[in-house]
């Protein structure tokens, strides 16, 4: 049995999906980030910088593992899937995981800082970070346009790059003219356990294509900016 410490965001669902797929037995812990339950002393001794999400695996004598990319690593090799076993077929994998990890998560999550969070909009902030977005997401593209997964069958390096992209439009970065890109998105939205994992826990926000989600996001986006400057959180980013 594991415990999954989590909230809805984008890293948070990387490791919901992962559990889904696996069909691994989990109990989920739900951390209320505006109430700051990430930086109290008891999840600290878990993960001590105080992030989602968190697991601990309780049939290895509770042991802990913290950062998004480190648990998928970990579940894929407990057991034996999602990851190749071959050492080239694993490199790619872990290529693509690094990809989201070090480009993607931070990017997009700078992104909605600045486009989303921030009481004040600064546009050349705003600009280049959905650029960066956006080149990432060609980069997505272009490899996908030769290859149905990013590395090889489906795996972790899937599920973490599309936990991001599903959220595109709340950073503000189009997906127009990439074919290839939305082939792969939907392909991955229309898993069972994809399905299932995005609603542990679900987010408040509807953030697909097909949702008009402006007037909601508004709300949420006042609410966050309060927080912000009255500094009683911090807006989410890559955890």
């Amino acid at each position: 049995m594991l415990t999954l410490y989590t909230a809805a965001t984008p890293n948070g669902h990387k490791v919901s999906i992962a559990l889904e797929e696996l069909g691994l037995p989990y109990e989920l812990h739900v951390l209320d980030l505006s109430a700051g339950e990430q930086k109290r002393p008891d999840f600290l001794a878990i993960n001590p910088n105080g992030r989602i999400p968190a697991i601990v695996d309780h049939d290895a004598d509770d042991f802990a593992v913290f950062e998004s990319g480190a648990i998928l690593v970990y579940l894929a090799e407990k057991t034996g899937r999602l990851m190749p076993h071959d050492t080239k077929g694993r490199s790619r994998v872990l290529q693509w995981l690094m990809f989201q990890m070090g480009g993607i998560g931070p990017m997009m999550g700078q992104a909605n800082v600045f486009y989303r969070y921030f009481p004040e909009k600064i546009q050349p902030a705003i600009d280049r970070y959905q650029a960066e977005g956006r080149r990432l997401f060609e980069v997505l593209d272009d490899h996908l346009a030769h290859h149905e997964w990013l590395a090889g069958d489906y795996s972790i390096a899937d599920i973490a790059n599309w936990a991001w992209v599903r959220t595109h439009r709340w950073s503000g970065i189009s997906i127009d003219g990439l074919p290839h890109l939305r082939r792969w998105r939907d392909a991955i939205r229309a898993r069972p356990a994809v399905q299932r994992g995005i609603e542990r826990p679900p987010s408040k926000l509807d953030l697909s294509d097909d949702s008009d989600t402006d007037e909601q996001a508004q709300a949420f986006s006042e609410q966050a900016r309060s927080m912000i400057v009255t500094g009683r959180t911090t807006p989410p980013k890559e955890a």
